[in-house]
């Protein structure tokens, strides 16, 4: 498993001021978690989508927070996930991202996309199309065992009207 590492800074600004952030190529955020209290921070934009990219919402990312210049302490390392980005309706820029800080050794519950491998016969020889219902399943496990995706074959489906069900796809262990 590769290693997401992304910088933060603590945010005081709030409300409408955190658009000026937003023209400096800052990214404004929040971390929380269970028997965390909520902070707000910020993030380079270039910096969180090259790792967004990389890591998505399923992979672990050492957020390394520290304080406004100026102070000598060491950044903080957190263990999170990418939890929630809001995006613009129309240029699709994130707007606001949600982290959210796991302890390695509980499971979380969150959703892995779904990435369909083969190519059906009844594709092949034009009698049909494949119908995707579902592009990404709940899971729970620990955040260290979490798959970036869960392959699903589709080649065995040779005939009209055949059907793949959760119970049918191979599941990664842990």
């Amino acid at each position: 498993m590769k290693k997401h590492v992304l910088k933060a800074e603590k945010r005081t600004l709030v409300g409408r001021k955190v658009k000026n952030l937003r023209k400096a190529g800052q990214l404004p955020g929040t971390v929380y978690g269970k028997k965390v209290a909520s902070q707000s921070l910020t993030v380079g934009s270039d910096d969180f989508l090259k790792v967004y990219k990389s890591a998505g919402e399923t992979g672990l990312v050492e957020l390394l927070i520290e304080e406004k210049k100026g102070s000598s302490g060491l950044p903080a390392g957190r263990q999170v996930l990418i939890h929630t980005v809001q995006r613009h309706a129309v240029t699709h820029a994130p707007l606001h991202v949600e982290f959210l800080q796991v302890d390695l050794k509980e499971k979380v519950k969150t959703r892995v996309p779904l990435a369909f491998v083969g190519t059906p016969p009844a594709v092949s020889q034009k009698i049909g199309i494949l119908l995707t219902v579902l592009d990404e399943v709940e899971v729970e496990a620990l955040p260290t065992d979490l798959p970036e995706h869960i392959e699903v074959d589709v080649s065995g489906l040779d005939a009209v009207n055949q059907e793949l069900k959760i119970a049918d796809v191979k599941i990664p262990s842990g």
